[in-house]
């Protein structure tokens, strides 16, 4: 009896796993446990394995290639269709196996070691400007306590600060003493901010992907870096659209009987690189709305018409598009694509 498909449920330390055979009929359902994965899979003869995509399951997919065997990774929320009732593992290993073989199905491509990286080099970044903003926020609470109040942004609270600070007998000792570990921290947040931005900066530079993204309006390093190192592969979407409701930034349908109701966007995909998208775009808009060039042109249009945050989601839609564009065709970035 040759299993020729697997559906392979993740876990931590205890894995599930349901074979069928060439005529649907199932072949296998085993618990592995984490060290017997590959010693098992070793021994298996090459077949095709779906898996959920996961936190680990690119780290799988890959070891489970290099063994032979085809492996495709399925978004879980395609997959909760095709369980037929109850929660277990051996159900989603079942349900898992049976979505993989739909002629239909949607697949994530399997990152490679350096596109992780590069990414973890991302959430990292996002996670530590996150935590300088609390602190930041916590900082400029204290300091409006004592009836200090400074403008919005980094710069303007440090200036504060330090002037607050520098004012000898103005501050209680236990207020200063408070003051200046919320101040520590922010410093130790932007020198670890800027270690990973130089990092951002290096692998931009040997990236020749990175670099002509970059030059699309609004797609900074940052954004530029994040885009060509998820988006392995720009010809699994079909088209510039396809690439852009991937990352949300499409409306949401809610049609029935041939009336068609366009909602909000649908906020679906990658929520890391629709945000930088979106940002990117509001920036544009702030700073060439009052230029004569086709993309300003354009924007005056739409701003005459709808509000603000929702042409900055326009705009990032049609930045991804362009960025798709660029991807697939290996081309330069051309401004007049803007007028489209």
């Amino acid at each position: 009896m040759k299993i020729i498909t697997i559906g392979l449920d993740l876990a931590k330390s205890v894995f599930q796993a349901h074979g069928i055979d060439e005529t649907g009929s199932t072949a296998l359902v085993k618990r592995l446990h984490r060290k017997q994965m590959i010693p098992f899979f070793s021994k298996l003869p090459p077949c095709l394995i779906g898996v959920e995509a996961c936190g680990t399951a690119h780290y799988w997919a890959r070891t489970l290639m290099a063994m032979g065997h085809e492996v495709r990774l399925i978004p879980p929320f395609y997959v909760k269709a095709y369980v037929k009732r109850g929660k277990s593992d051996a159900l989603d290993a079942e349900a898992i196996c049976e979505a993989v073989q739909r002629p239909t199905m949607r697949f994530v491509p399997v990152k490679t070691v350096e596109q992780q990286s590069i990414l973890m080099i991302h959430r990292a970044r996002s996670l530590l400007v996150r935590q300088r903003t609390m602190v930041a926020n916590a900082l400029r609470a204290h300091l409006a306590e004592l009836g200090l109040v400074a403008n919005p942004g980094i710069a303007n609270l440090a200036t504060l600060a330090h002037q607050a600070l520098s004012a000898e007998g103005d501050l209680p000792p236990y207020a200063r003493a408070t003051l200046e570990i919320l101040i520590r921290q922010i410093l130790a947040f932007n020198d670890e901010i800027s270690r990973l931005d130089q990092q951002l900066r290096a692998w931009h530079t040997e990236n020749e992907a990175s670099r002509r993204l970059a030059a699309i309006p609004g797609l900074g390093i940052v954004t530029a870096t994040a885009v060509a190192a998820t988006v392995s592969d720009p010809d699994q979407f079909r088209s510039a659209r396809q690439f852009a409701a991937w990352l949300g930034l499409t409306p949401q349908q809610h049609s029935t009987g041939g009336k068609t109701k366009l909602g909000g966007i649908s906020k679906q995909g990658d929520r890391y690189l629709r945000r930088l998208l979106v940002v990117g775009a509001t920036a544009v808009i702030r700073h060439t709305k009052d230029k004569s060039t086709p993309m300003a042109n354009w924007i005056r249009r739409l701003l005459e018409k709808k509000p603000f945050k929702l042409v900055s989601v326009a705009l990032a839609n049609k930045l991804a598009r362009i960025a798709w564009v660029i991807l697939t065709r290996n081309e330069a970035y051309r401004s007049r694509e803007l007028t489209a």
